[in-house]
């Protein structure tokens, strides 16, 4: 049986949106404008991607998500739009950790990944996996010094990826570390991830599922 998934990600600048066929991306849309335009173009890259994949919502089997960490309004567009489909389909919900998904842009034969979302100031939101993507250590709001990460280091090469490379690469000067720029959350990688999450119905209830935001919402003042 042919399984057709609606990938969503919308954590962070990129809006992306993928179909799958058993696990395999058939067809992508992205585009990272350096600003959070998902409200107008999220509805319009789905109905491009189905075109794309000559597909119709009535074949999807159903939709991923991608979960968070990342910005509070990217991640409430997203899931939004997720519910709305799964409603309106009655098919499943599938929720992919964005940091997971960030993980597996890197083919690392040793050591270690580190995942990274920037988030204020000098903090920002990680999680470690092994080179092959098991995670070994917990999504945290972490707080960058020139200390971060130093076991890590000394015992191997050390991959970060995201958009919290840049303040990162300027704090850790080390042999060890290996920076991955330019890259952000992708739907193309949501594919095989939600693919294994559908298979082994691992669901969500389409009700009460919300983003994992990690942290609260903090709204800043207007300067009016």
């Amino acid at each position: 049986m042919t399984t057709y998934i609606l990938n969503i990600e919308t954590a962070t600048t990129n809006c992306s949106v993928s179909v799958s066929k058993n696990g395999e991306t058939i067809a992508l849309i992205e585009d990272n404008d350096k600003g959070y335009s998902h409200a107008e173009r999220l509805h319009v890259y789905i109905d491009d991607v189905l075109k794309q994949a000559k597909l119709t919502q009535q074949d999807l089997s159903a939709i991923a998500v991608s979960k968070g960490p990342g910005s509070y309004t990217g991640l409430r567009i997203g899931v939004s739009a997720a519910k709305g489909l799964c409603f309106a389909l009655n098919i499943p919900l599938i929720s992919v950790p964005t940091l997971t998904a960030l993980a597996h842009q890197v083919k690392a034969n040793e050591g270690v990944i580190v995942a990274m979302l920037d988030a204020r100031r000098m903090e920002v939101y990680s999680a470690i996996f092994d080179a092959n993507f098991n995670q070994v250590r917990e999504t945290q709001a972490q707080i960058l010094d020139d200390n971060a990460f130093a076991e890590d280091l000394k015992q191997g090469k050390v991959h970060f990826i995201g958009n919290g490379v840049d303040k990162t690469k300027t704090l850790i000067p080390h042999e060890n570390a290996v920076f991955i720029e330019g890259k952000l959350p992708s739907a193309n990688e949501m594919s095989c991830l939600a693919y294994k999450k559908y298979e082994a119905n691992a669901v969500e209830d389409v009700a009460y599922f919300e983003p994992y935001y990690l942290k609260d919402f903090v709204a800043l003042k207007s300067k009016k």
